[in-house]
């Protein structure tokens, strides 16, 4: 059996106000090619396909006009999906009769039973060979919030509950998370038999995983939330992770793998090698797990490489040398990386004056200021002092404190315009 491992599309996604649909449309035609080309059996999308909670139209489209070609081209293809923190639950489980008949599976929601346990049929999926008879298990279990997670409860004899409760130094959505993968696996053990792998799925915060800077929210608010690698059990023959968009192994595991975003989500992400997981199965472990490369269908150019001064980031623009027959909607993005000593009113004009006429899409402005160390005991006010200052006196402790110099006089007169301005507004 041939399984393949993507996650973190986030169909929807603007980069600093520029829509993404043509990049998202390469990667899923491509992503259809390559279940074909590939002989894929199963895939597994392990959360945040879309970049948010309510989704357009458009993006919805986008999905099921995959959902749809895919099958159409591997007409035994099954696919396992689970919710990601972007994702809203309900709102992906709602056309589940319609996406069941396209042999799509969605596990949104963490359900309970009457007595307050956990649901695990639920998060059991079993997965088909080509003959359309079970070749394996997997744990589809979508991104957990705190309330989703079992409460400990050890019962005599329960094994899973016991080492879960029993594990060092965790808190209790940790220890709730290991507890209910435990559970779930203990559940595919009794069901599987002799020669049927056990897929888990996931969409979390590993510890040591490498994240993001610009564009991975935080997944749990309020308190630890990453999760040790050895709440897969060692009997599980692969573990695919959603959250993190750069591709990389758990606890140096070369089971329990992130397959990353398929196109970078922000600046920060130029240099991540984009790709999906092919995982080949004999009986119950995987044999052969390989990477597969996605096309980058838009560039992402930060210029200069490393924050410059401005004359020097001009000369870094003006010296671009970009294909001038790219279609429109291919244009790279651009993020321009300049370094000032302090601020610049027009600084957006001069850059925009020097890529005009030029094949790419201004998306940021990234300005580095330079370093000054401040004695903050110096800025320091007791609170009775803090009372007796003026607003313009705020403003200019400011901008001492942020640029290390007295703000020019042209800035606190137009401080004060705007600030009486805004007084004189009616309440």
């Amino acid at each position: 059996m041939r399984l393949l491992h993507t996650s973190d599309w986030h169909l929807g996604q603007t980069l600093h106000n520029f829509d993404r649909i043509h990049e998202h449309q390469c990667f899923l035609d491509w992503l259809v090619g390559t279940l074909d080309a590939e002989r894929i059996d199963v895939l597994l999308i392990a959360g945040d396909i879309f970049d948010n909670a309510n989704p357009s139209s458009a993006a919805h489209r986008q999905l099921y006009r995959f959902l749809q070609q895919a099958r159409s081209r591997v007409p035994h293809l099954q696919v396992v999906v689970i919710a990601g923190n972007h994702d809203s639950a309900g709102r992906l489980e709602a056309p589940t009769p319609l996406l069941e008949a396209y042999g799509t599976i969605v596990v949104g929601n963490v359900l309970r039973s009457s007595d307050g346990e956990v649901d695990l049929d639920r998060l059991l999926v079993p997965l088909h060979d080509r003959d359309g008879k079970v070749a394996a298990w997997c744990l589809a279990v979508p991104f957990l919030r705190p309330g989703d997670v079992p409460r400990l409860r050890a019962a005599a004899g329960d094994a899973a509950s016991e080492a879960a409760s029993n594990a060092p130094g965790l808190d209790p959505y940790l220890q709730g998370t290991t507890l209910l993968y435990r559970q779930a696996y203990a559940l595919a053990r009794e069901r599987a038999t002799d020669g049927q792998a056990i897929i888990a799925m996931g969409h979390c915060h590993m510890v040591d995983g490498q994240a993001s800077l610009d564009s991975e929210r935080r997944i749990v608010i309020g308190g630890t939330e990453a999760l040790p690698s050895s709440m897969f059990d060692p009997g599980i023959a692969y573990a695919a992770l959603g959250h993190l968009h750069l591709a990389q192994k758990v606890g140096g595991r070369e089971n329990v793998r992130y397959s990353g975003s398929p196109l970078p989500l922000s600046f920060s992400e130029v240099n991540y090698q984009h790709q999906v997981l092919r995982i080949d199965l004999e009986g119950d472990h995987a044999v052969e797990i390989t990477p597969l490369f996605v096309p980058r269908a838009v560039a992402l150019l930060r210029v200069p490489a490393k924050p410059a001064p401005l004359d020097e980031a001009l000369a870094a623009l003006e010296a671009l040398e970009l294909d001038p027959d790219l279609p429109q909607h291919a244009w790279p993005f651009l993020e321009v990386r300049v370094l000032l000593d302090g601020p610049e009113p027009g600084l957006r004009a001069r850059i925009e004056a020097v890529l005009a006429g030029k094949p790419v899409r201004l998306a940021k402005i990234e300005p580095t200021r330079k370093h000054v160390a401040i004695d903050d005991t110096e800025l320091a006010l007791s609170l009775d002092q803090l009372a007796q200052l003026q607003p313009d006196d705020v403003f200019r402790r400011l901008w001492l404190q942020k640029y290390g110099a007295e703000a020019p006089p042209e800035q606190i007169a137009s401080f004060a315009e705007l600030f009486h301005a805004v007084e004189g507004e009616p309440r």
